[in-house]
This record gives C-alpha cells, sequence and structure tokens, in this order.
C-alpha cells in the first residue's frame, strides 16, 4: 500500500460516499504519506463546506418573481406577433426608398423637359452609325455607304 496513493480514491467518488473499509484505508496511508494527508484533509474541508452550503436556504430577490414573469410575457407577446408585422417591422424602411425611389423615376420619365417622348423618332439620331461615322443628318446609311467606309478604312490602314 505504500506505492499506492488514495488521491485516486478521494477523486472518485465524494467522501460521505464512501465505505468504512475506504475510509480505514485512507487514514491508515494518510498517516504515512504527507501529500495524502493534506489530499484528505482536503476533501474532509470541502465535504463539511458543502454540507454546510445546502443546509442554508437561499431566498430568491423580492422582485424575481416579477421579473421572470414579465420577461416570459414578453416573449410570448413577440412570438404572437403576425410574421407580415415582424417582416415588415424590419423591411419598412427598405420597401418605403425603394417605392419613393420609383415614384420618383416615373415622375421624370414623364414631365422631363428636353427628353423625346416614345412617339418621337429618336433611332435615326442616337443611332450607332451615326455617332460613329460623326453625322448629324436624318438620313439613314445605306449598306453600300456603311461598306465602302468600312472597307476605305481597312485599305488606307493596309498602306501605311
Amino acid at each position: 500500500m505504500k506505492n499506492k496513493h488514495i488521491i485516486e480514491i478521494l477523486e472518485n467518488s465524494p467522501l460521505p460516499a464512501l465505505s468504512d473499509s475506504d475510509l480505514a484505508t485512507i487514514t491508515s496511508h494518510a498517516k504515512e504519506c504527507e501529500s495524502c494527508e493534506r489530499a484528505y484533509q482536503a476533501a474532509r474541508l470541502s465535504a463539511i463546506i458543502l454540507s454546510e452550503r445546502v443546509s442554508v436556504p437561499v431566498e430568491p430577490s423580492p422582485f424575481f418573481q416579477t421579473r421572470v414573469l414579465a420577461a416570459w410575457r414578453e416573449k410570448q407577446s413577440i412570438e404572437n406577433v403576425p410574421a407580415w408585422s415582424r417582416l415588415w417591422k424590419s423591411t419598412r424602411a427598405l420597401v418605403s426608398s425603394m417605392a419613393l425611389t420609383t415614384a420618383a423615376l416615373g415622375v421624370l420619365s414623364f414631365f422631363a423637359p428636353g427628353v423625346p417622348s416614345a412617339g418621337e423618332d429618336t433611332a435615326s439620331a442616337y443611332s450607332a452609325e451615326a455617332v460613329l461615322m460623326d453625322q448629324q443628318s436624318d438620313d439613314q446609311m445605306s449598306y453600300e455607304q456603311v461598306l465602302s467606309t468600312i472597307y476605305n478604312d481597312e485599305n488606307d490602314d493596309d498602306v501605311r
């Protein structure tokens, strides 16, 4: 028993739950081993402190029940709110700003000055050919003019 320490026995179960034979083994070994004696004394003190603490009744604060019930009611009231209401509360700023932006764009599209309406012919004024060829006329270019312009530019690049 000199090489076997009682610390393992003390760690596996609480001191009041040990059998009489285990207690006899612990006390006989604790007389011979100083580190086991300290562990045994610590286990005895811990058992005394725990038993005293358990015997003292703990009273909750005066308003503990009120606070718990208020928190419980608040949680229930949040859960009882319809999903659409909770969704609207979280997204109303985004939806409102999107609606205002759409309304502003709608007003600007109908009443903005200088912007041609849908009935006017804007294709010739802003066509890709007119912009690329820097033409200001309302005439449409024919295919021959486009092809001759393209191929003449390629021939000019080859010559250089």
